[in-house]
């Protein structure tokens, strides 16, 4: 009898160090830590808890991050504004342009070659026609829209042309109706399969006679004779495919470039049409030259 008495004793006093143990030390009764459990209840509070405004701003962050470094080194879309590259690519007034993906990274580790749609900015004032700045006269909405273009929310403030390169530093470009062959390089008539004939018969017909012959045909140049002009080392010739309806290199030969666009203010080469849906695929780049 005196051992069950002295051992019940024994247990109640151990029961009663635990619990007060449990209460000093944040254990369970059980034993286990709440925090180690596999499971949490209501009452159940974790030592440490993330902050779901900070985890938001570190994934807005890497995202922005992202963003600008795809649209400063490796690629950016653009939309075309015009119809100078039909039928290759497409823009007009009221229509829906084609927006396309230029490849930033292809003049990081070469040249542009004959053949390649570029786009670029306007070297001189001479190509900026009508062009206005897209930018606010408010200085807040004009900081804010040059944040957005860091990441491609926006335009960029610049004039953005794109055309196709023809001639390269060092050659000799030139176009003469009398000789009826269309643009010369280095004295060798170019084959260009991008050059829709029926579009520049079309243009014609519309009443554009710098683009006519004397037949009331489009001439050979398809505009005005011009030439010859050599390129200057680190700079390109370009002209658009709808070759009677572009204001391209041959409108701009007065300029200090003489129509010429420095290899500086190229932006990039057009890889790809992205949207409208029916049109997406790719740019071919067919050099005219060979």
């Amino acid at each position: 009898m005196a051992d069950t008495h002295s051992t019940g004793g024994e247990s109640e006093h151990a029961a009663d160090r635990s619990s007060s143990d449990a209460g000093d030390y944040g254990w369970d009764r059980d034993g286990d830590h709440p925090d180690e459990r596999p499971w949490r209840t209501k009452s159940d509070k974790p030592e440490k808890r993330g902050s779901l405004l900070r985890e938001a701003v570190i994934i807005i962050g890497c995202v922005l991050l992202l963003t600008w470094l795809l649209q400063t080194f490796i690629g950016r879309q653009y939309v075309i504004p015009s119809e100078s590259m039909e039928q290759t690519l497409h823009g007009c007034a009221g229509c829906t342009n084609d927006r396309i993906v230029i490849d930033k990274l292809s003049y990081r580790f070469g040249d542009p070659s004959p053949g390649d749609v570029v786009v670029f900015k306007a070297p001189s004032e001479s190509w900026d026609g009508a062009w206005l700045s897209p930018r606010s006269e408010n200085p807040v909405v004009h900081g804010l829209q040059d944040g957005l273009s860091w990441f491609g929310f926006a335009p960029p403030d610049e004039n953005d042309l794109v055309k196709r390169v023809i001639a390269t530093g060092g050659q000799t470009v030139e176009c003469k109706n009398a000789e009826n062959v269309g643009v010369k390089v280095n004295g060798k008539p170019l084959t260009e399969p991008y050059v829709d004939k029926q579009l520049q018969a079309d243009d014609v017909a519309a009443g554009n006679e710098m683009a006519a012959g004397p037949n009331g045909q489009p001439n050979s140049c398809y505009g005005p004779d011009f030439g010859p002009v050599k390129v200057p080392d680190g700079n390109v010739w370009v002209m658009g495919d709808n070759r009677a309806n572009s204001a391209d290199s041959r409108f701009h030969m007065e300029d200090e470039f003489h129509g010429t666009v420095p290899e500086s203010d190229i932006r990039g080469k057009v890889r790809f049409i992205i949207y409208p849906f029916s049109r997406i695929g790719g740019v071919s780049s067919p050099n005219p030259q060979s």
